[in-house]
């Protein structure tokens, strides 16, 4: 069964919605008390960043159609960020 591009393209955005939502969630929830650094929270809000610029990259900037030296470059870029971000929350 093929999907349209247009339901497609709307699915990724409900998608991208109840994701937006979900970490808004989880922050807006975490604690009443005082800020304090919680891995667990941190490492959450950057595995929903990674999924959601891949969605947005792939479907809305139509990476899912280039040259797969271009799909492969930008999952890789997309790592490194990951990467350096989860590195300096850490450190």
């Amino acid at each position: 069964m093929q999907i349209s591009t247009q339901s497609r393209l709307l699915l990724s955005w409900f998608g991208l919605s109840a994701v937006t939502l979900l970490a808004w969630w989880i922050g807006a929830h975490h604690g009443t008390g005082p800020l304090k650094p919680d891995l667990a929270v941190a490492f959450g809000a950057i595995a929903i960043t990674a999924v959601k610029v891949r969605v947005i990259l792939r479907e809305f900037m139509d990476v899912r159609h280039a040259p797969a030296r271009l799909r492969h470059m930008s999952d890789a870029l997309l790592a490194l960020f990951i990467a350096a971000l989860t590195t300096a929350y850490i450190v």
